[in-house]
């Protein structure tokens, strides 16, 4: 006899397990079912299953990371993790009502960006600042707003595309406006920009090159050059940063130095060199940035107030000089990860692994500083199966995401956030064990 005749029902699985809540527990009975008649092997309690079901439906799929690899702006991990100062601002604002658009003071309506342009304007010196929900969206409204149905002129170098699709000529046809490429991929000059100009131009674009760097033979227009053209020629500069370091060191200019060397509107991500939770701020003159918080655009694109929590929290922490962890996490010296390494190796020696303390390269990540690698000392693993105890630590609780290389397990100390150490090395020490 063909045991998928044997199958129960769904009405009796829901039957036997009536406190399970009605919805999740018919689709997962219904699951369960068409698995075993597929040839997946029957459990051995068909209850116990279904309640086991129901219960993964309610687990969390997001959950708290270890990041041991040294990619500090990971994208996968979810970039810039947050200062506690805005995770407790986030924590605040999440268990009830909150003022996102109201003056308390008077009772009248607010404006929801008012927490953060004020520190925006105070750290990068510009008039007027607004804020949407990534960097890709206030490209594209500053786009729509500001050159639909004119030209655009952007070196052929900058003509990139960057994680996830976004490539820049494409983003202008969307924003309503019409590329004009100038120079080479190598070399553009400044004399290749007035050129281009004319009649129907409304700005010329500067665009970050995110994931790489041309080296060599190459020339680039300054941008100190090109805001004397726009503004002899009538035309605005724009400048899609991408990262937006707002204190120096960090290998790319302010975003204060951007807007003093003339750049009429930047973009930049709020959680890359900023350190702050996803979104694209932009800031530069009043005029322009006052026409893009009047597009229609604008309200779609918009920041709830979860975001502008962790984002107002980030920025006032910039302004008291209590700089977020990935300032910190990009600042540490190898002096101090290879320190930190041989501690952690001694630790793990004493639990019977082998491993060496090695140097390494980590990365910025997030796009941010293309080409540049961060040095560092690691912690490398010596297993039979790398990938599948690396699996094991993926899977684990806590989630542990390392690198392998070389035939190693490497445990980077750059990305592994303070109160973190005890359940990483805890972790590691598991998921060897396992082959015993």
């Amino acid at each position: 006899m063909d045991p998928r005749r044997a199958l129960p029902s769904v009405d009796r699985l829901l039957r036997d397990a009536p406190e399970l809540p009605r919805v999740a527990a018919t689709r997962a009975a219904r699951a369960l079912v068409a698995e075993v008649r597929a040839g997946a092997a029957p459990p051995a309690d068909w209850t116990t299953a279904l309640r086991a079901r129901v219960s993964d439906e309610g687990r969390m799929r997001l959950r708290p990371v270890i990041n041991a690899t040294g990619i500090v702006l990971h994208t996968n991990l979810g970039r810039a993790p947050l200062s506690p100062r805005a995770a407790e601002a986030v924590s605040a604002l999440a268990r009830g009502y909150a003022n996102v658009e109201l003056e308390l003071d008077g009772g009248r309506r607010g404006e929801r960006l008012d927490g953060i342009r004020g520190p925006l304007l105070a750290l990068t010196g510009a008039e007027d600042a607004l804020a949407v929900n990534n960097c890709a969206a206030a490209v594209l409204l500053m786009l729509t707003t500001l050159g639909v149905g004119r030209e655009v002129i952007v070196s052929r170098g900058e003509l990139v595309e960057i994680g996830g699709s976004f490539r820049v000529p494409d983003v202008i046809t969307a924003g309503g406006a019409r590329l004009v490429e100038v120079g080479t991929t190598n070399r553009t000059r400044a004399r290749d920009y007035t050129d281009a100009i004319g009649p129907n131009t409304a700005a010329i674009l500067r665009v970050h090159p995110s994931n790489f760097r041309i080296t060599g033979f190459t020339e680039a227009a300054g941008r100190a050059e090109l805001a004397g053209i726009a503004a002899q020629r009538g035309v605005l500069l724009l400048e899609d940063l991408g990262a937006g370091a707002l204190v120096p060191g960090l290998g790319e200019p302010t975003v204060a130095e951007v807007i003093a060397e003339g750049v009429d509107v930047a973009c930049f991500s709020g959680d890359k060199l900023l350190g702050g939770p996803q979104a694209g701020l932009v800031v530069g003159k009043a005029p322009q940035i006052a026409a893009m918080r009047r597009h229609p655009l604008y309200r779609a694109l918009r920041l709830d107030r979860l975001v502008l929590a962790a984002l107002e929290a980030t920025l006032r922490g910039y302004l008291v000089g209590d700089v977020p962890p990935v300032v910190k996490l990009l600042s540490l010296r190898p002096a101090e990860l290879k320190l930190r390494a041989r501690g952690w190796a001694d630790r793990l020696r004493a639990e019977g692994l082998a491993v060496d303390v090695l140097p390494d390269q980590g990365f910025s990540g997030g796009g941010s500083l293309p080409g540049e690698g961060l040095p560092t000392w690691v912690v490398a693993l010596a297993v039979p199966d790398p990938d599948r105890v690396a699996g094991r630590l993926r899977r684990g609780d806590p989630a542990v995401v390392a690198r392998v290389a070389e035939g190693r397990i490497r445990l980077d100390p750059r990305t592994v956030l303070a109160g973190e150490e005890d359940g990483l090395l805890g972790a590691v020490v598991a998921a060897c064990r396992q082959d015993g």
